[in-house]
């Protein structure tokens, strides 16, 4: 379990993480969201002890990170693929961790077989491109077999076939009981593999909550028609202020409620084959619930 509690972090006269209090718990998968710039990163490097607070606490299974010795075998955690000795071999880069955490030589095979890489074991680092350094650093954080993990964009420079993995390999920590904590800003991957969320905007936060709770936080709604009168639908729609996307006979509705909707059709006796409400999706529960939060908005000067 990771525990933060009224963290700050501040740099000069810039705060970078103000007042977070949260919890991560076991056995789900919680996803870390925000938009650039919102602390994110700022906070799992607090969470390694990589950097100090200013104020307020944040431990792992109760204590401060930095004050576990032999750390992978208590946390892993991939920060930054990037970061490895392109001279090295996977096998080796492993194995110099293996040793400074007293971890038996067997789990460097073991980890990179399970993360795809057996093949690549005697490969010098520097030629993996980007998805394999991904699956180094994955199998880096599991090789301590430890009960909490973090992971800072790990799906960066995956092709679909390892996005799937990664997708049921944290499904799979988290149902072994492990706290799984994921750092993305791939909307459709946390929606498909988050349980938890807590989301940040200015290093603050903005909810801590099931995925399925935040979605429901977004207030846009859109209402799903199909008519064989697509045409004349829309136009009477739109003149009555709503937003209408036509596909055929389909119309994604934004603006009017399904009963009106509803009653539009029949006064003109159109008929329907579909009408459902579909709520915001969590990339647009995102996008509205963090807007005053971006630190730089697309189209507005600097």
């Amino acid at each position: 379990m990771i525990e933060v509690n009224e963290l700050t972090k501040r740099y000069g006269g810039a705060t970078a993480v103000n007042n977070l209090t949260f919890t991560v718990r076991p056995g789900q998968v919680t996803g870390f969201l925000g938009p650039n710039g919102a602390g994110k990163s700022t906070t799992l490097r607090m969470i390694l002890g990589l950097h100090a607070p200013t104020s307020g606490t944040v431990t792992v299974d109760g204590r401060p990170f930095r004050d576990r010795s032999r750390g992978l075998r208590h946390v892993g955690s991939l920060l930054d693929a990037q970061d490895v000795h392109g001279g090295y071999t996977a096998t080796a880069q492993l194995s110099a961790l293996a040793r400074s955490n007293r971890i038996p030589r067997r789990r460097v095979a073991e980890v990179l077989r399970e993360v795809g890489l057996a093949a690549a074991a005697r490969r010098r680092v520097g030629g993996f491109s980007l998805g394999m350094k991904q699956r180094l650093g994955i199998a880096a954080a599991l090789l301590g077999d430890p009960p909490v993990l973090l992971f800072d964009e790990p799906l960066n420079g995956l092709d679909p076939e390892g996005v799937r993995w990664v997708r049921d390999l944290f499904r799979r920590l988290a149902a072994e009981g492990r706290t799984v904590f994921v750092s993305s800003h791939l909307m459709s991957e946390m929606a498909h593999t988050a349980d938890q969320l807590v989301v940040i905007g200015r290093g603050e936060l903005i909810a801590a909550e099931s995925l399925a709770r935040f979605s429901a936080r977004g207030t846009r709604r859109n209402v799903t028609v199909a008519t064989p009168a697509a045409t004349v639908l829309r136009d009477l729609l739109a003149a009555e202020g709503a937003v209408v996307h036509s596909e055929g006979d389909l119309l994604t509705v934004t603006g009017l409620t399904a009963p009106r909707v509803s009653e539009i059709a029949q006064q003109h006796r159109i008929p329907l084959h579909r009408l459902d409400t579909q709520s915001a999706s969590l990339e647009e529960a995102f996008m509205e619930l963090t807007a005053d939060s971006i630190q730089y908005p697309a189209g507005e000067p600097r």
